[in-house]
Formats: C-alpha cells, structure tokens, sequence
C-alpha cells in the first residue's frame, strides 16, 4: 500500500507532500474531508504498534479538553482519534509494510528515502 493521509489545510503536510512529491501511484486521504475510519485507524495502528504512537498531544483540542491531565489507555486514544482528525499525528506515510508518522525531520526524510528506493 502507497497512501498519506494528510491535513489540506496544515501548511507542515503541504511542505512535507512537496518534499516527497508522491507520484501517481500513491493514494492521498485528507482527513478533514474523509476522516479516518475504524478499519483504516486499526490497519495503521497495526504497522504504528499502538494507537499512541498515531496520536498527537500537540493539537489544541488535548489541552482544551484537559486531556494532558489525564491518564489514557490505548481504548481512549482510539476513540478521540476516531472521534475528531485534529488528534492524528500528521502526516501518515503509509509505503508497503512501514509507516512514517509525523513531521520530524528524521521521519520525513526515512520517508522520502523509502518512496525513492
């Protein structure tokens, strides 16, 4: 499987699609416009290793909602990432069997050596 799932909106994703410039062959989903659904968001969780790993404690709605005061469980991270996009760690780069979650440099830069071998 080729896809990123990716904001449209987030000025990061639009400069990190850039730098990857996915070809034809790669599927791109905007979470905005089709947010994730279960089976997608069990799929990534598989090759990610936990629904943390997918999720974002940067996005406003964590602190709003007083979520940085909480203790979480993998059942909880799955519910707000299904619940609302703005908690997935963006972008997603999905190549084959490897998943590259979020914008550090080192992520995007395995991602893009990934998508050119």
């Amino acid at each position: 499987m080729k896809k990123i799932y990716h904001l449209s909106t987030c000025d990061t994703c639009r400069r990190i699609l850039g730098e990857l410039n996915p070809g034809p062959e790669v599927t791109l989903q905007d979470i905005k416009e089709s947010p994730l659904n279960a089976a997608q968001l069990d799929a990534l969780k598989e090759r990610a290793g936990s629904y943390e790993a997918l999720f974002s404690k940067r996005a406003r709605l964590f602190r709003q909602r007083g979520l940085h005061e909480k203790s979480l469980a993998e059942a909880d991270y799955r519910d707000l990432l299904l619940e609302h996009y703005t908690f997935l760690k963006r972008p997603v780069v999905v190549w084959g069997d490897a998943v590259y979650i979020g914008n550090a440099k080192k992520t995007v830069a395995a991602a893009a050596e990934a998508m050119t071998s």
